[in-house]
């Protein structure tokens, strides 16, 4: 990173500002191209690892990509203002508070309906911070659910 100034180490900090975000943009590759996805998501930290929980249709490009290339590149961020840092007025003046998530990690279908209803708890959570739902075997079976193991990510804030 290159601005240290702005790195955040502290993982419940980390936590915290994740927590904030409402969406996360999920990166693919395919065939030469980038394919960006904005989702909603839920996570947990766990073993020094984030995961990340996302739900969808069981069909279509982002759920081909998932099998084809599992390896992707997420980012998510929150709390954005701009501002002038002084009273001069030229666009140069003006600069953005932010916090921001980025990384990589390995996204894979989730199968097994224990961890789908887990990741639908944690996505739920997350969105509507309420925990307490119940997902019947028809309702899991219809909803695809996929996880993001994140293996590399830094974090910036700038206030």
């Amino acid at each position: 990173m290159r601005r240290k100034d702005r790195e955040v180490t502290d993982i419940q900090s980390i936590i915290n500002i994740i927590d904030n975000c409402q969406c996360c943009r999920i990166g693919f590759q395919d065939e030469g191209e980038v394919y960006i996805v904005p989702l909603h998501f839920g996570f947990e930290y766990k073993s020094d690892r984030f995961v990340l929980y996302f739900h969808g249709a069981k069909e279509g490009r982002k759920i081909d990509l998932i099998d084809k290339k599992p390896c992707v590149g997420f980012e998510m961020d929150t709390t954005h203002e701009i501002y002038a840092n002084n009273h001069n007025k030229t666009a140069c003046a003006y600069t953005a508070r932010f916090q921001s998530v980025i990384g990589t990690g390995k996204i894979s279908m989730v199968c097994d309906n224990n961890e789908k209803k887990h990741g639908m708890l944690l996505l739920m959570e997350h969105t509507v911070q309420k925990r307490e739902w119940s997902f019947d075997e028809k309702m899991l079976n219809a909803v695809a659910v996929f996880k993001l193991e994140v293996y590399k990510f830094s974090c910036k804030k700038h206030d």
